[in-house]
């Protein structure tokens, strides 16, 4: 099995990946590289975490949501023509990343509303348990109460019942 420089291995990849998206057989043919072994760097390429799909026929829109949330992540910083170069390299539309960033901040604000719901929920069972909590103090204290009165009337009688 051959071994092949890095820098063949980028030149072939970069032939896979964006804008290019050349298919893995015509690739294999041309570079005189098997098939399995373009689909291993492929592979490979994925699980850097590199936002692409790779040489299958989706489009962007495609993608998981972790990868359009990476590209979104890495193009925070861009001004207008960084973004565009970006996205050329990528084949990728200003816009798409403009709407996945959108989708991220509301992704946001529905957390933030969660985490609030969960927060007046939580502040509910709180006073919820403070109240079941005082009411089981006030039983106990009853309890203990109606047991002492027994006792003492068990005495008494058997006081009673030894001075006869």
């Amino acid at each position: 099995m051959p071994r092949y420089a890095e820098e063949r291995k980028a030149a072939v990849l970069s032939k896979l990946l964006p804008p290019y998206n050349r298919p893995v057989p015509e690739i294999a043919r041309e570079e005189g590289i098997s098939e399995p072994t373009l689909y291993n760097w492929l592979k490979q390429v994925r699980q850097t975490g590199v936002p692409v799909p790779g040489s299958t026929p989706n489009t962007p829109e495609a993608w998981s949501g972790e990868a359009k949330f990476a590209v979104v992540l890495e193009t925070a910083g861009y001004n207008a023509s960084e973004l565009s170069e970006y996205c050329r390299a990528k084949g990728l539309y200003p816009e798409q990343v403009a709407r996945w960033k959108q989708a991220c901040i509301e992704g946001a604000t529905q957390q933030d509303k969660r985490d609030q719901g969960t927060a007046q929920q939580l502040k509910t069972a709180n006073l919820q348990i403070r109240k079941l909590e005082k009411d089981l103090r006030r039983k106990e204290k009853a309890l203990a109460e109606s047991a002492a009165l027994l006792i003492l009337q068990k005495k008494f009688n058997s006081l009673w019942e030894d001075g006869e």
